[in-house]
Order: structure tokens, then sequence, then C-alpha cells
């Protein structure tokens, strides 16, 4: 039994992952958001309650889950004034859905463990789209028995999940799903933009390219939006950049060489400047149409 749960974090993601946990799994959630009036909406629309604080909402559960904006707010929910940690009992566990720093899960880990609370890094893959119809993949760093504890219920809005190592093994191989799409994203920039100039049509040229070597998750799913130049769906170029800048910040620790990655860091840039913050990150193809 999974006991009491606990939800912090009702963003794109968070908002339909906890919804499966309630309907797919048949779990009671006490939820909490930064902006209530979210908490209260999904409260209307999947029961349970709403909590004003994260040590409030987190006080007698067995496992609270976190999907937040960044290190910054993990900590100000887990170890903050009002923060998770504070009230959550020994042999409870943390499940953070957060994408964040290898540091901050390592440091946040060992706080856990310090007041007997279980701990596991579990940043996901898959969109808006696929927190929304249950098929994300979530990479998990942590203690095996810990890892245990938190896999059924990840399995709730997960098509694929893997313990990876210890604390931080999570948040780095996000980085690595990361450094891969950036690359990905940029060469379907180019081969559109290239077939475009050249005359031809797209539409068909991915049909037949998508089905060879060429094929990718990318083009099946973005290379429409980058045909039509409307970039409104998906994730957002703020949030790539915030997860490149983790990438890079950790690359320069460990010594890895990103010079792909780092240029497309700098394309995104150029994109947010020209006013496509919010746009999806298949507008890396918007800079080569100027």
């Amino acid at each position: 039994m999974a006991g009491r749960i606990a939800w912090i974090g009702l963003g794109v993601m968070g908002y339909p992952m906890a919804g499966h946990l309630r309907n797919r799994g048949g779990l009671d959630l006490a939820v909490y958001n930064r902006t209530a009036a979210k908490a209260e909406k999904w409260v209307a629309q999947h029961g349970g309650t709403a909590a004003a604080t994260p040590r409030s909402v987190a006080e007698g559960a067995d496992v609270v889950f976190a999907c937040v904006g960044n290190d910054d707010d993990l900590r100000a929910v887990t170890i903050g004034p009002d923060g998770a940690f504070h009230s959550m009992k020994p042999g409870s566990l943390f499940i953070d859905h957060t994408t964040a720093s290898a540091d901050v899960a390592r440091e946040l880990h060992a706080a856990a463990k310090a007041k007997a609370i279980g701990f596991v890094d579990a940043p996901v893959s898959g969109g808006q789209a696929g927190a929304e119809n249950g098929v994300l993949t979530v990479m998990c760093g942590g203690d095996a028995d810990d890892y245990a504890r938190a896999e059924p219920l990840i399995a709730h809005f997960a098509r694929m999940q893997k313990l990876l190592g210890p604390s931080g093994a999570g948040q780095l191989a996000k980085m690595c799903n990361q450094i891969a799409i950036a690359g990905l994203v940029q060469g379907l920039a180019e081969c559109v933009h290239f077939g475009m100039s050249a005359g031809l049509d797209m539409e068909a040229v991915v049909e037949v390219i998508s089905k060879g070597a060429a094929g990718s998750w990318q083009m099946e799913n973005r290379h429409k939006t980058m045909i039509a130049n409307k970039f409104d769906f998906g994730f957002a170029v703020d949030w790539m950049r915030k997860d490149l800048g983790i990438v890079l910040a950790e690359a320069r620790r460990n010594g890895a060489q990103l010079p792909v990655t780092a240029l497309v860091d700098q394309f995104y840039a150029e994109v947010q400047k020209a006013g496509g913050k919010r746009w999806d990150t298949s507008s890396l193809i918007s800079r080569l149409k100027r």
C-alpha cells in the first residue's frame, strides 16, 4: 500500500502526472502549488485536498512527489522555512521529478537521509503530451530500496523508468537526454530549411526519410511545426535554455566537450531575443528563415 500521498507543483507536467496517480492509481492526494488557485482547480477536478504550504501538505505523508521549476524552487519546497522535509516522518519517501542539477539532488539526498527520509531524483522526458498521456520516460537516481518503493507509483504515468545509479544519476541522465535532443532539433531544422529552400515538398520528404536512418521522435513530432512556422506546442525555449545551462555547467565540472550543445544553446538565446521565449523548441528553424 502506498499510504498517504502528497504532491508539490502542479505545472504543465505535474498537474497531469498527479492526475494519473489519482485516476490510474486510485490514490487520494493532498496537493500544493505556489499559485493556490491551480491546486484548488486540481482538487475540484480530481478530489483530494489542497494545502497552503509544502510543509503542511507533506505532514503525515508516506510519499511526497515534487515537480517544480529549478534548483532554488526545489530547495524552497524541501529545506526552506516551509519546506516538506520539516514535517515528513522517518521512513517516508520524497520523489523529485524536477529537472535540476545533480548537485542539488545529492544535497537533498543527504539532507533527507539525515532525517531518515528516502530520496529519489527522477527527472522526466516526454513533454507535456507525455505527461498528459501518462507515457513519460523517467530517469532515476538514489538508493535501490528507495527506488523499489517509488517504482510502482511512477509506473502510473511512465512507460519507461529505470534506476541508473546513486543520487544524482537521474539528473545526469536527463542531461544526456537534453544533449541528444539539442543536436537532433538543430539537425531537423537545417533539414527542413534546406529542403524548403530547394523547393521540395517537405511533408513528402519527411514521410520517406523518417522511415530510414534519419528518423527520430523529433522528426515525427516536430517537422510539421517547423514547416508551418508555428511554435505553440511542446517544450518552451526558456525551459530548454534552463536545462542546457545545467548541462553546460556540469560539463565544465566533469571536463566533457560539448561543442554542438553549446552552439545550439547560443542559437536558442537568439530565439529568445527575437521574442520566442515561450515558443517550443522546434522554433530553432526560425533563425534560419530570417
